[in-house]
């Protein structure tokens, strides 16, 4: 049987492997350097994804291995509340 968050996994698996990596630092960008309120929905969507790839990988993971995505998630979404915040 399936996994359902997999199911955008497949998606992504048939796209050009150069695709996802250049739209995420293009959204990562963006929400960097586009004012305010307009920069934030970029990052919260960087940290989506950050996350949801936590959230697939991290059965598999040492202690020592989850410590880095969890505060590249931190990162990101304390970046996108300075966005809001007009930092």
């Amino acid at each position: 049987m399936e996994r359902r968050s997999a199911v955008p996994l497949v998606w992504l698996h048939q796209r050009p492997g150069w695709l996802p990596p250049v739209v995420l630092g293009a959204l990562f960008l963006a929400g960097l350097m586009a004012p305010g309120w307009l920069g934030a929905p970029c990052l919260l969507l960087v940290a989506a994804v950050f996350g949801w790839l936590a959230f697939l990988t991290w059965p598999s993971l040492q202690r020592q291995q989850r410590v880095p995505r969890v505060l590249m998630i931190v990162v990101v979404l304390v970046l996108a509340v300075a966005r809001v915040l007009g930092f």
